[in-house]
């Protein structure tokens, strides 16, 4: 099965699920959309009003954000692969619960495991703690950190600059580094598979680039 195959699968379970109780209260499940082949991942915080009536991730005030953060970092929405931490809306756009991350979480693992992307975004604090559970956002946004085989960078959520315009130009200039940033996974990448010395690698290495 390829990725393409795969990721069709987890989305046809991903509709049919009823692991928790936001499946009650669900009209779509919004499984996630982009290319198999993407080298760029966004991980976001979970599905809003129009994303439930949809079934498609950031169509709201926060997506269209989105896809202008994007463009100053030199992306198109259609390249990338966009999900979020829960794949049904929380009643009142409240906070995912811990049951709730918990049943979406072999969903994204597996996600992430199809597309095996070079760079992860985590969009807010619920996708954020999947890399960094005891950081702040507003200490390491925007800063990538080589996590396993990929660049992890969390970002603030584009929907919390709706509500703190203080925060736009945050996100932009995050943003903006994320094509420089992708390079540098590259080279990152070819390095240390060529070094052929998983031992003397650490788990997480932080870089600066700012």
């Amino acid at each position: 099965m390829n990725a393409d195959e795969t990721l069709r699968e987890i989305a046809t379970e991903i509709n049919a699920c009823r692991q928790c109780i936001l499946c009650q209260s669900r009209k779509l499940a919004v499984p996630g959309v982009g290319p198999a082949e993407a080298q760029v991942m966004l991980i976001g915080e979970g599905p809003g009003f129009h994303e439930n009536e949809q079934g498609q991730p950031f169509v709201g005030q926060a997506g269209k954000f989105l896809n202008e953060l994007l463009a100053h970092g030199g992306f198109k929405r259609e390249t990338v692969f966009i999900t979020n931490v829960v794949k049904c809306r929380p009643p009142g756009n409240r906070d995912p619960q811990p049951e709730e991350l918990a049943a979406c979480q072999a969903y994204l693992d597996r996600q992430i495991a199809a597309i095996n992307p070079l760079v992860i975004v985590t969009l807010g604090r619920f996708s954020m703690a999947r890399y960094f559970k005891d950081a702040k956002i507003s200490g390491i946004h925007g800063r990538a950190s080589w996590i396993g085989e990929r660049f992890i960078i969390p970002m603030y959520h584009p929907a919390a600059a709706l509500h703190q315009p203080a925060l736009k130009q945050t996100l932009i200039h995050d943003f903006s580094q994320l094509s420089t940033l992708v390079d540098k996974a590259r080279q990152t990448a070819g390095s240390r598979s060529a070094a052929s010395e998983p031992e003397a690698e650490d788990d997480a290495t932080q870089l600066s680039f700012f």
